[in-house]
C-alpha cells in the first residue's frame, strides 16, 4: 500500500468518497461509484510518488509509524472544548457533536503530531445497523423513561475508530499451592476420614498476542472491555482509505502509559490458566503466584466502534457498540415513577399470593 495519501475523491466525478461497511469498499456520495481501498491507492499512486520525489513529505522509518506531511495535510483534528477529545477525520467530514460527551461545538484544526496506526479493522456494520441495534437495546426495558428513547438523538450515533495498543509478550509463570484430597470409608462401626496433603507446583510459559488496551483516556476502560472481543482475522495493514465517513480518536495515552494495564491482563490470564490445570483435589490454597512477562512489543491499531453520547436530566449516558461484531454496552436511566409502580405491583402480587395461601390453609 502507498505510504502517502492525496485526496480521496471519486475518479469518475470528483465527489467525496466514504468507506461503506456493507460493501467493504469506498463509495462516491454523488455518482454511487464504488472502489476497493487498493484500487483507490493504485489510482493515486503516481500522485503519491510524484509528491515523494519532490520531497514534500518524510518517509516512514521501519517502526516509527509517523503520519507523513502529505497525509496530515488532508486530515482534520476536532477538539472538543468540553471533554478535550481530539478526533481525526478526513477533510470532507463535518462533525456535529463529540461522540464521547455529546458536546455540539467541535472546532476543526489541521491534524498533525500522532503516530500512524500499524493496523485497522474496517467497520463491518453500518450506521443503519447500529441504530437498529440501539433501538433493540431499548426494547423490553420496562423502567426506561419514555422520554429518553424519544429524545436521545439516536440518529447522532457516530462511527469512531478507537485507538488501541495491542501488546505481545511471553509470560513465565510459577504457581505453587497447598492442596488436599479428602476421602472417607466405613470401618466397622466407624466412619474414617483420610486427608492427604500435597504440594502442587506448576511452571510454564504462556505466549500472548495482541492483548488490547484502548489508548484514549476519554473512553471508559470497562466499556471497551465489555464490547470485546474483536476478530483479528479481519485486521489489515492500515490505509487512510478506510477513514472517509468515520471519525478516528487521536490517542492521548501512549504505549508506555498503557503497558501496565496490558501486563495486568496478561498476569491475571496467566494465573487463571495455570491454576485451572490444578484439578482433582478437594481444596486448593495458592501459596505463590509469580509471573514474569518478557519480550514485550506493542502495535498501534484503529478498531471500529459505534458510539452515542446523550444527556438525560443533566447526566451523560455513553453507549458503545463493536463495529465488527455488534456487541453493545451502555448505561440506561431509570424512571422513578415506573420503579415505584413496579415495586407496588410486585408487592401487591406477593400479598395476593400470601392471601390465597392463607385461604387454602384455613378455608
Amino acid at each position: 500500500m502507498a505510504d502517502q495519501v492525496t485526496e480521496y475523491k471519486c475518479p469518475a466525478c470528483t465527489g467525496p468518497l466514504h468507506f461503506d461497511a456493507k460493501l467493504g469498499k469506498l463509495k462516491c456520495d454523488y455518482c454511487g461509484s464504488v472502489y476497493t481501498p487498493e484500487e483507490i491507492e493504485a489510482i493515486y499512486k503516481e500522485k503519491d510518488e510524484a509528491a515523494a520525489a519532490q520531497g514534500s513529505q518524510t518517509q516512514w522509518a521501519n517502526d516509527t509509524n509517523q503520519w507523513t506531511e502529505e497525509e496530515a495535510k488532508h486530515l482534520r483534528a476536532y477538539s472538543c472544548p468540553s471533554c478535550g477529545a481530539q478526533l481525526i477525520c478526513d477533510e470532507n467530514t463535518v462533525a456535529s457533536s463529540c461522540p464521547y460527551c455529546g458536546n455540539p461545538t467541535v472546532v476543526p484544526a489541521q491534524f498533525s503530531g500522532a503516530l500512524k496506526p500499524d493496523y485497522v479493522i474496517p467497520f463491518l456494520l453500518d450506521k443503519d445497523q447500529a441504530v437498529a441495534a440501539l433501538q433493540q437495546y431499548y426494547r423490553g426495558k420496562k423502567l426506561l423513561p419514555s422520554a429518553f428513547a424519544a429524545k436521545n438523538h439516536i440518529e447522532e450515533i457516530k462511527g469512531v475508530y478507537v485507538p488501541f495498543w495491542l501488546f505481545d509478550g511471553t509470560a513465565d509463570v510459577h504457581y505453587q499451592a497447598h492442596a488436599t484430597r479428602v476421602s472417607s470409608y466405613v470401618q466397622g462401626d466407624d466412619q474414617v476420614t483420610v486427608t492427604e496433603h500435597y504440594r502442587v507446583v506448576r511452571d510454564g510459559d504462556i505466549v500472548f498476542e495482541k492483548v488490547p488496551v484502548d489508548g484514549s483516556s476519554k473512553m471508559p476502560d470497562e466499556l471497551m472491555d465489555a464490547i470485546e472481543p474483536f476478530d483479528y482475522e479481519a485486521m489489515v495493514p492500515f490505509s487512510s482509505a478506510y477513514l472517509p465517513g468515520y471519525l478516528a480518536d487521536k490517542y492521548d495515552q501512549d504505549s508506555a502509559a498503557s503497558q501496565k494495564r496490558a501486563y495486568d491482563r496478561m498476569n491475571n490470564s496467566a494465573i487463571s490458566t495455570i491454576s485451572a490445570s490444578v484439578a482433582g483435589y478437594s481444596s486448593v490454597a495458592p501459596e505463590a503466584e509469580n509471573v514474569d512477562i518478557q519480550n514485550g512489543k506493542s502495535h498501534y491499531a484503529f478498531l471500529p466502534v459505534w458510539m452515542l453520547s446523550t444527556k438525560y436530566n443533566g447526566k451523560n449516558y455513553l453507549f458503545a457498540m463493536n463495529g465488527e461484531t455488534g456487541k453493545m454496552i451502555g448505561d440506561l436511566p431509570i424512571d422513578p415513577g415506573k420503579t415505584a409502580l413496579w415495586f407496588c405491583g410486585v408487592a401487591g402480587g406477593l400479598m395476593a399470593l400470601l392471601a390465597a395461601m392463607l385461604l387454602v390453609k384455613w378455608g
